[in-house]
């Protein structure tokens, strides 16, 4: 009978759910911006589905993520609860800042979105049109200021390759950084800069309210409900897409890493993160496992090539 009712318990044991992991996910940029954005869309949907019942959201800015990246690899060795928001931006930034820890030193899991960029101005800027932008640049490229985020990411490269597009020196491009995407609403919005340029979904709401007019955007294609044409149309061979991902900490089992990978692809495709994308403007382009190694791969590789042809890389 004893062992019966061991053996009950045990069975009992075993068909209970396995606990939600609570997790920590830390965006490395300011409030606003859109890796900001991404964590707390995690946060919101992980604990809607049910993923996690308890998930902290964590800023930790400055230098294109890189000081995040390495407070993040330093401190969460082996912490299977522990998650870090990253992608394109942070690709270029490692390079133009030689930072000592790049994502070899994390553990990346998957790919999650992709974003094309908006280049806008202010409702009251003289520059109507793309092509107004162009003939300023080639005037006088310096007198056009570029507001983005950090330096030697995708806003930064966007920037690069429309000069080089245009005959325009792209190292004469003179390009502001900010830590967040707050911080570059707000010196757009302020004419402090010519011309913004980062995700659509950054600016979709003062696009759509007439604060802001949009000029282009960078995909293959139109951005849906957006009434401006893609860089292409307007004359420049130039397609870029931002992408941002997750990663985990070092050090992690295969297990553990085999555990938070399924559960950010329950996440991913969950109504609620699909519903997140709509919302956001952003595209569906996930990748895990091998696939994903192989592609951050080369993704590096290309923007290394990139930031050389721009002059933002020796």
């Amino acid at each position: 009978m004893k062992h019966f009712i061991l053996a009950s318990i045990v069975a009992g044991a075993m068909a209970l759910p396995a606990a939600a992991a609570d997790y920590t996910i830390m965006a490395p940029a300011g409030p606003g911006g859109g890796w900001d954005q991404t964590a707390r869309s995690l946060q919101a949907a992980m604990q809607q589905e049910g993923i996690s019942k308890n998930v902290q959201v964590l800023n930790v800015p400055g230098a294109g993520g890189t000081i995040g990246l390495a407070q993040f690899a330093s401190q969460q060795k082996g912490n299977a609860n522990a998650l870090i928001v990253g992608g394109y931006v942070m690709v270029g930034a490692i390079l133009t800042n030689k930072a000592p820890v790049t994502l070899k030193d994390v553990t990346p899991i998957a790919r999650l979105t992709g974003e094309d960029e908006a280049i806008v101005v202010p409702a009251a800027s003289p520059l109507k049109s793309i092509d107004d932008l162009i003939a300023a640049l080639k005037k006088d490229p310096g007198s056009v200021t570029w507001g983005g985020g950090s330096a030697g990411g995708v806003d930064h490269i966007a920037a690069g390759l429309i000069a080089k597009a245009a005959g325009v020196d792209p190292t004469k491009v003179n390009y502001i950084a900010f830590a967040g995407g707050g911080e570059a609403l707000a010196a757009i919005l302020g004419s402090y800069v010519t011309v913004g340029i980062s995700g659509y979904g950054e600016f979709e709401s003062q696009i759509k309210s007439g604060t802001l007019r949009l000029l282009a955007t960078s995909g293959e294609k139109r951005v849906p409900g957006a009434d401006a044409p893609t860089l292409k149309e307007a004359g420049l061979d130039i397609a870029v897409q931002n992408w941002r991902m997750v990663a985990a900490g070092p050090g992690l089992t295969a297990e553990q890493k085999a555990a938070i990978t399924a559960d950010v692809k329950k996440l991913a495709t969950s109504k609620t993160w699909q519903e997140t994308l709509k919302t956001k403007g952003w595209q569906d382009t996930y990748l895990d496992g091998d696939a994903f190694s192989q592609q951050l791969a080369k993704d590096i590789s290309a923007t290394e090539t990139v930031l050389k042809e721009i002059g933002l890389v020796k």
